[in-house]
């Protein structure tokens, strides 16, 4: 799998589904239609649209805050009436959760494309590193992000629902990596280990906020997972 990170999307390269000609008859629908299906318009439509209410509402929350920034204030700073709005996002929360939910699929594809021999532990932390560049790029915008969502009190319990959406893109591969799959429910190391990387990074996030951004996210970050198992090469 090739992996391109922006705006935590990915590519996918598909082979030839047949190796020799078939008859029509046993052609499947999935075998004519090409190696990948691409985007409709509509869906590429309203992905930009999505995206440039996602932009508009960040900067009214950095303005004004979360609580003080309504739905009608961001749809019409967007262009939009309040209907259209909602058939974007199902509440303001969804705005900033949307980001996670994009997050935790560009976290489950960088995990993914590490080494195979590489520890599941070291594997999880260079997956993160998706976030702590992030950070180091652009530390101002993403400390007003992290003090949204302590600031957003509605967030906290939708918040936590992220982190377990997270453990569920992450998890099978670092069951795969153990060679405990699906036909091993009943073990535990998979979920185990991500449930406590993600809790080394809210760790972590929480001290580089409270910081003020001053020591780099990343050294924050190894330190956290570093006091759990190593996190070097």
């Amino acid at each position: 799998m090739s992996e391109t990170i922006s705006q935590y999307g990915t590519q996918y390269h598909i082979g030839p589904v047949y190796t020799e000609p078939m008859p029509d008859r046993t052609r499947t629908a999935a075998s004519t239609r090409g190696p990948a299906a691409q985007p409709s318009l509509r869906e590429r439509t309203r992905d930009a649209m999505r995206a440039e209410v996602i932009e508009v509402a960040f900067r009214l929350f950095a303005e004004q805050g979360f609580d003080k920034t309504t739905v009608e204030q961001i749809a019409a700073q967007a262009g939009l009436s309040r209907t259209t709005f909602f058939r974007y996002f199902g509440t303001k929360d969804e705005i900033v959760l949307g980001k996670f939910a994009e997050l935790g699929q560009g976290l489950a594809a960088a995990l993914a494309a590490r080494p195979a021999r590489e520890r599941p532990w070291v594997s999880l932390r260079r997956a993160f590193d998706l976030i702590t560049v992030a950070s180091a790029d652009d530390t101002e915008q993403a400390l007003k992000l992290m003090r949204l969502l302590g600031e957003a009190c509605a967030l906290m319990t939708r918040n936590w629902e992220k982190a377990q959406g997270w453990q569920s893109q992450l998890a099978p591969e670092i069951a795969r990596r153990l060679g405990a799959g699906a036909d091993h429910p009943d073990d535990p190391r998979a979920p185990a280990l991500v449930a406590s990387a993600i809790a080394c990074l809210d760790a972590a996030t929480d001290a580089w906020t409270a910081g003020n951004g001053s020591t780099p996210l990343s050294v924050l970050l190894d330190r956290a997972m570093g006091a759990l198992g190593p996190v070097g090469t």
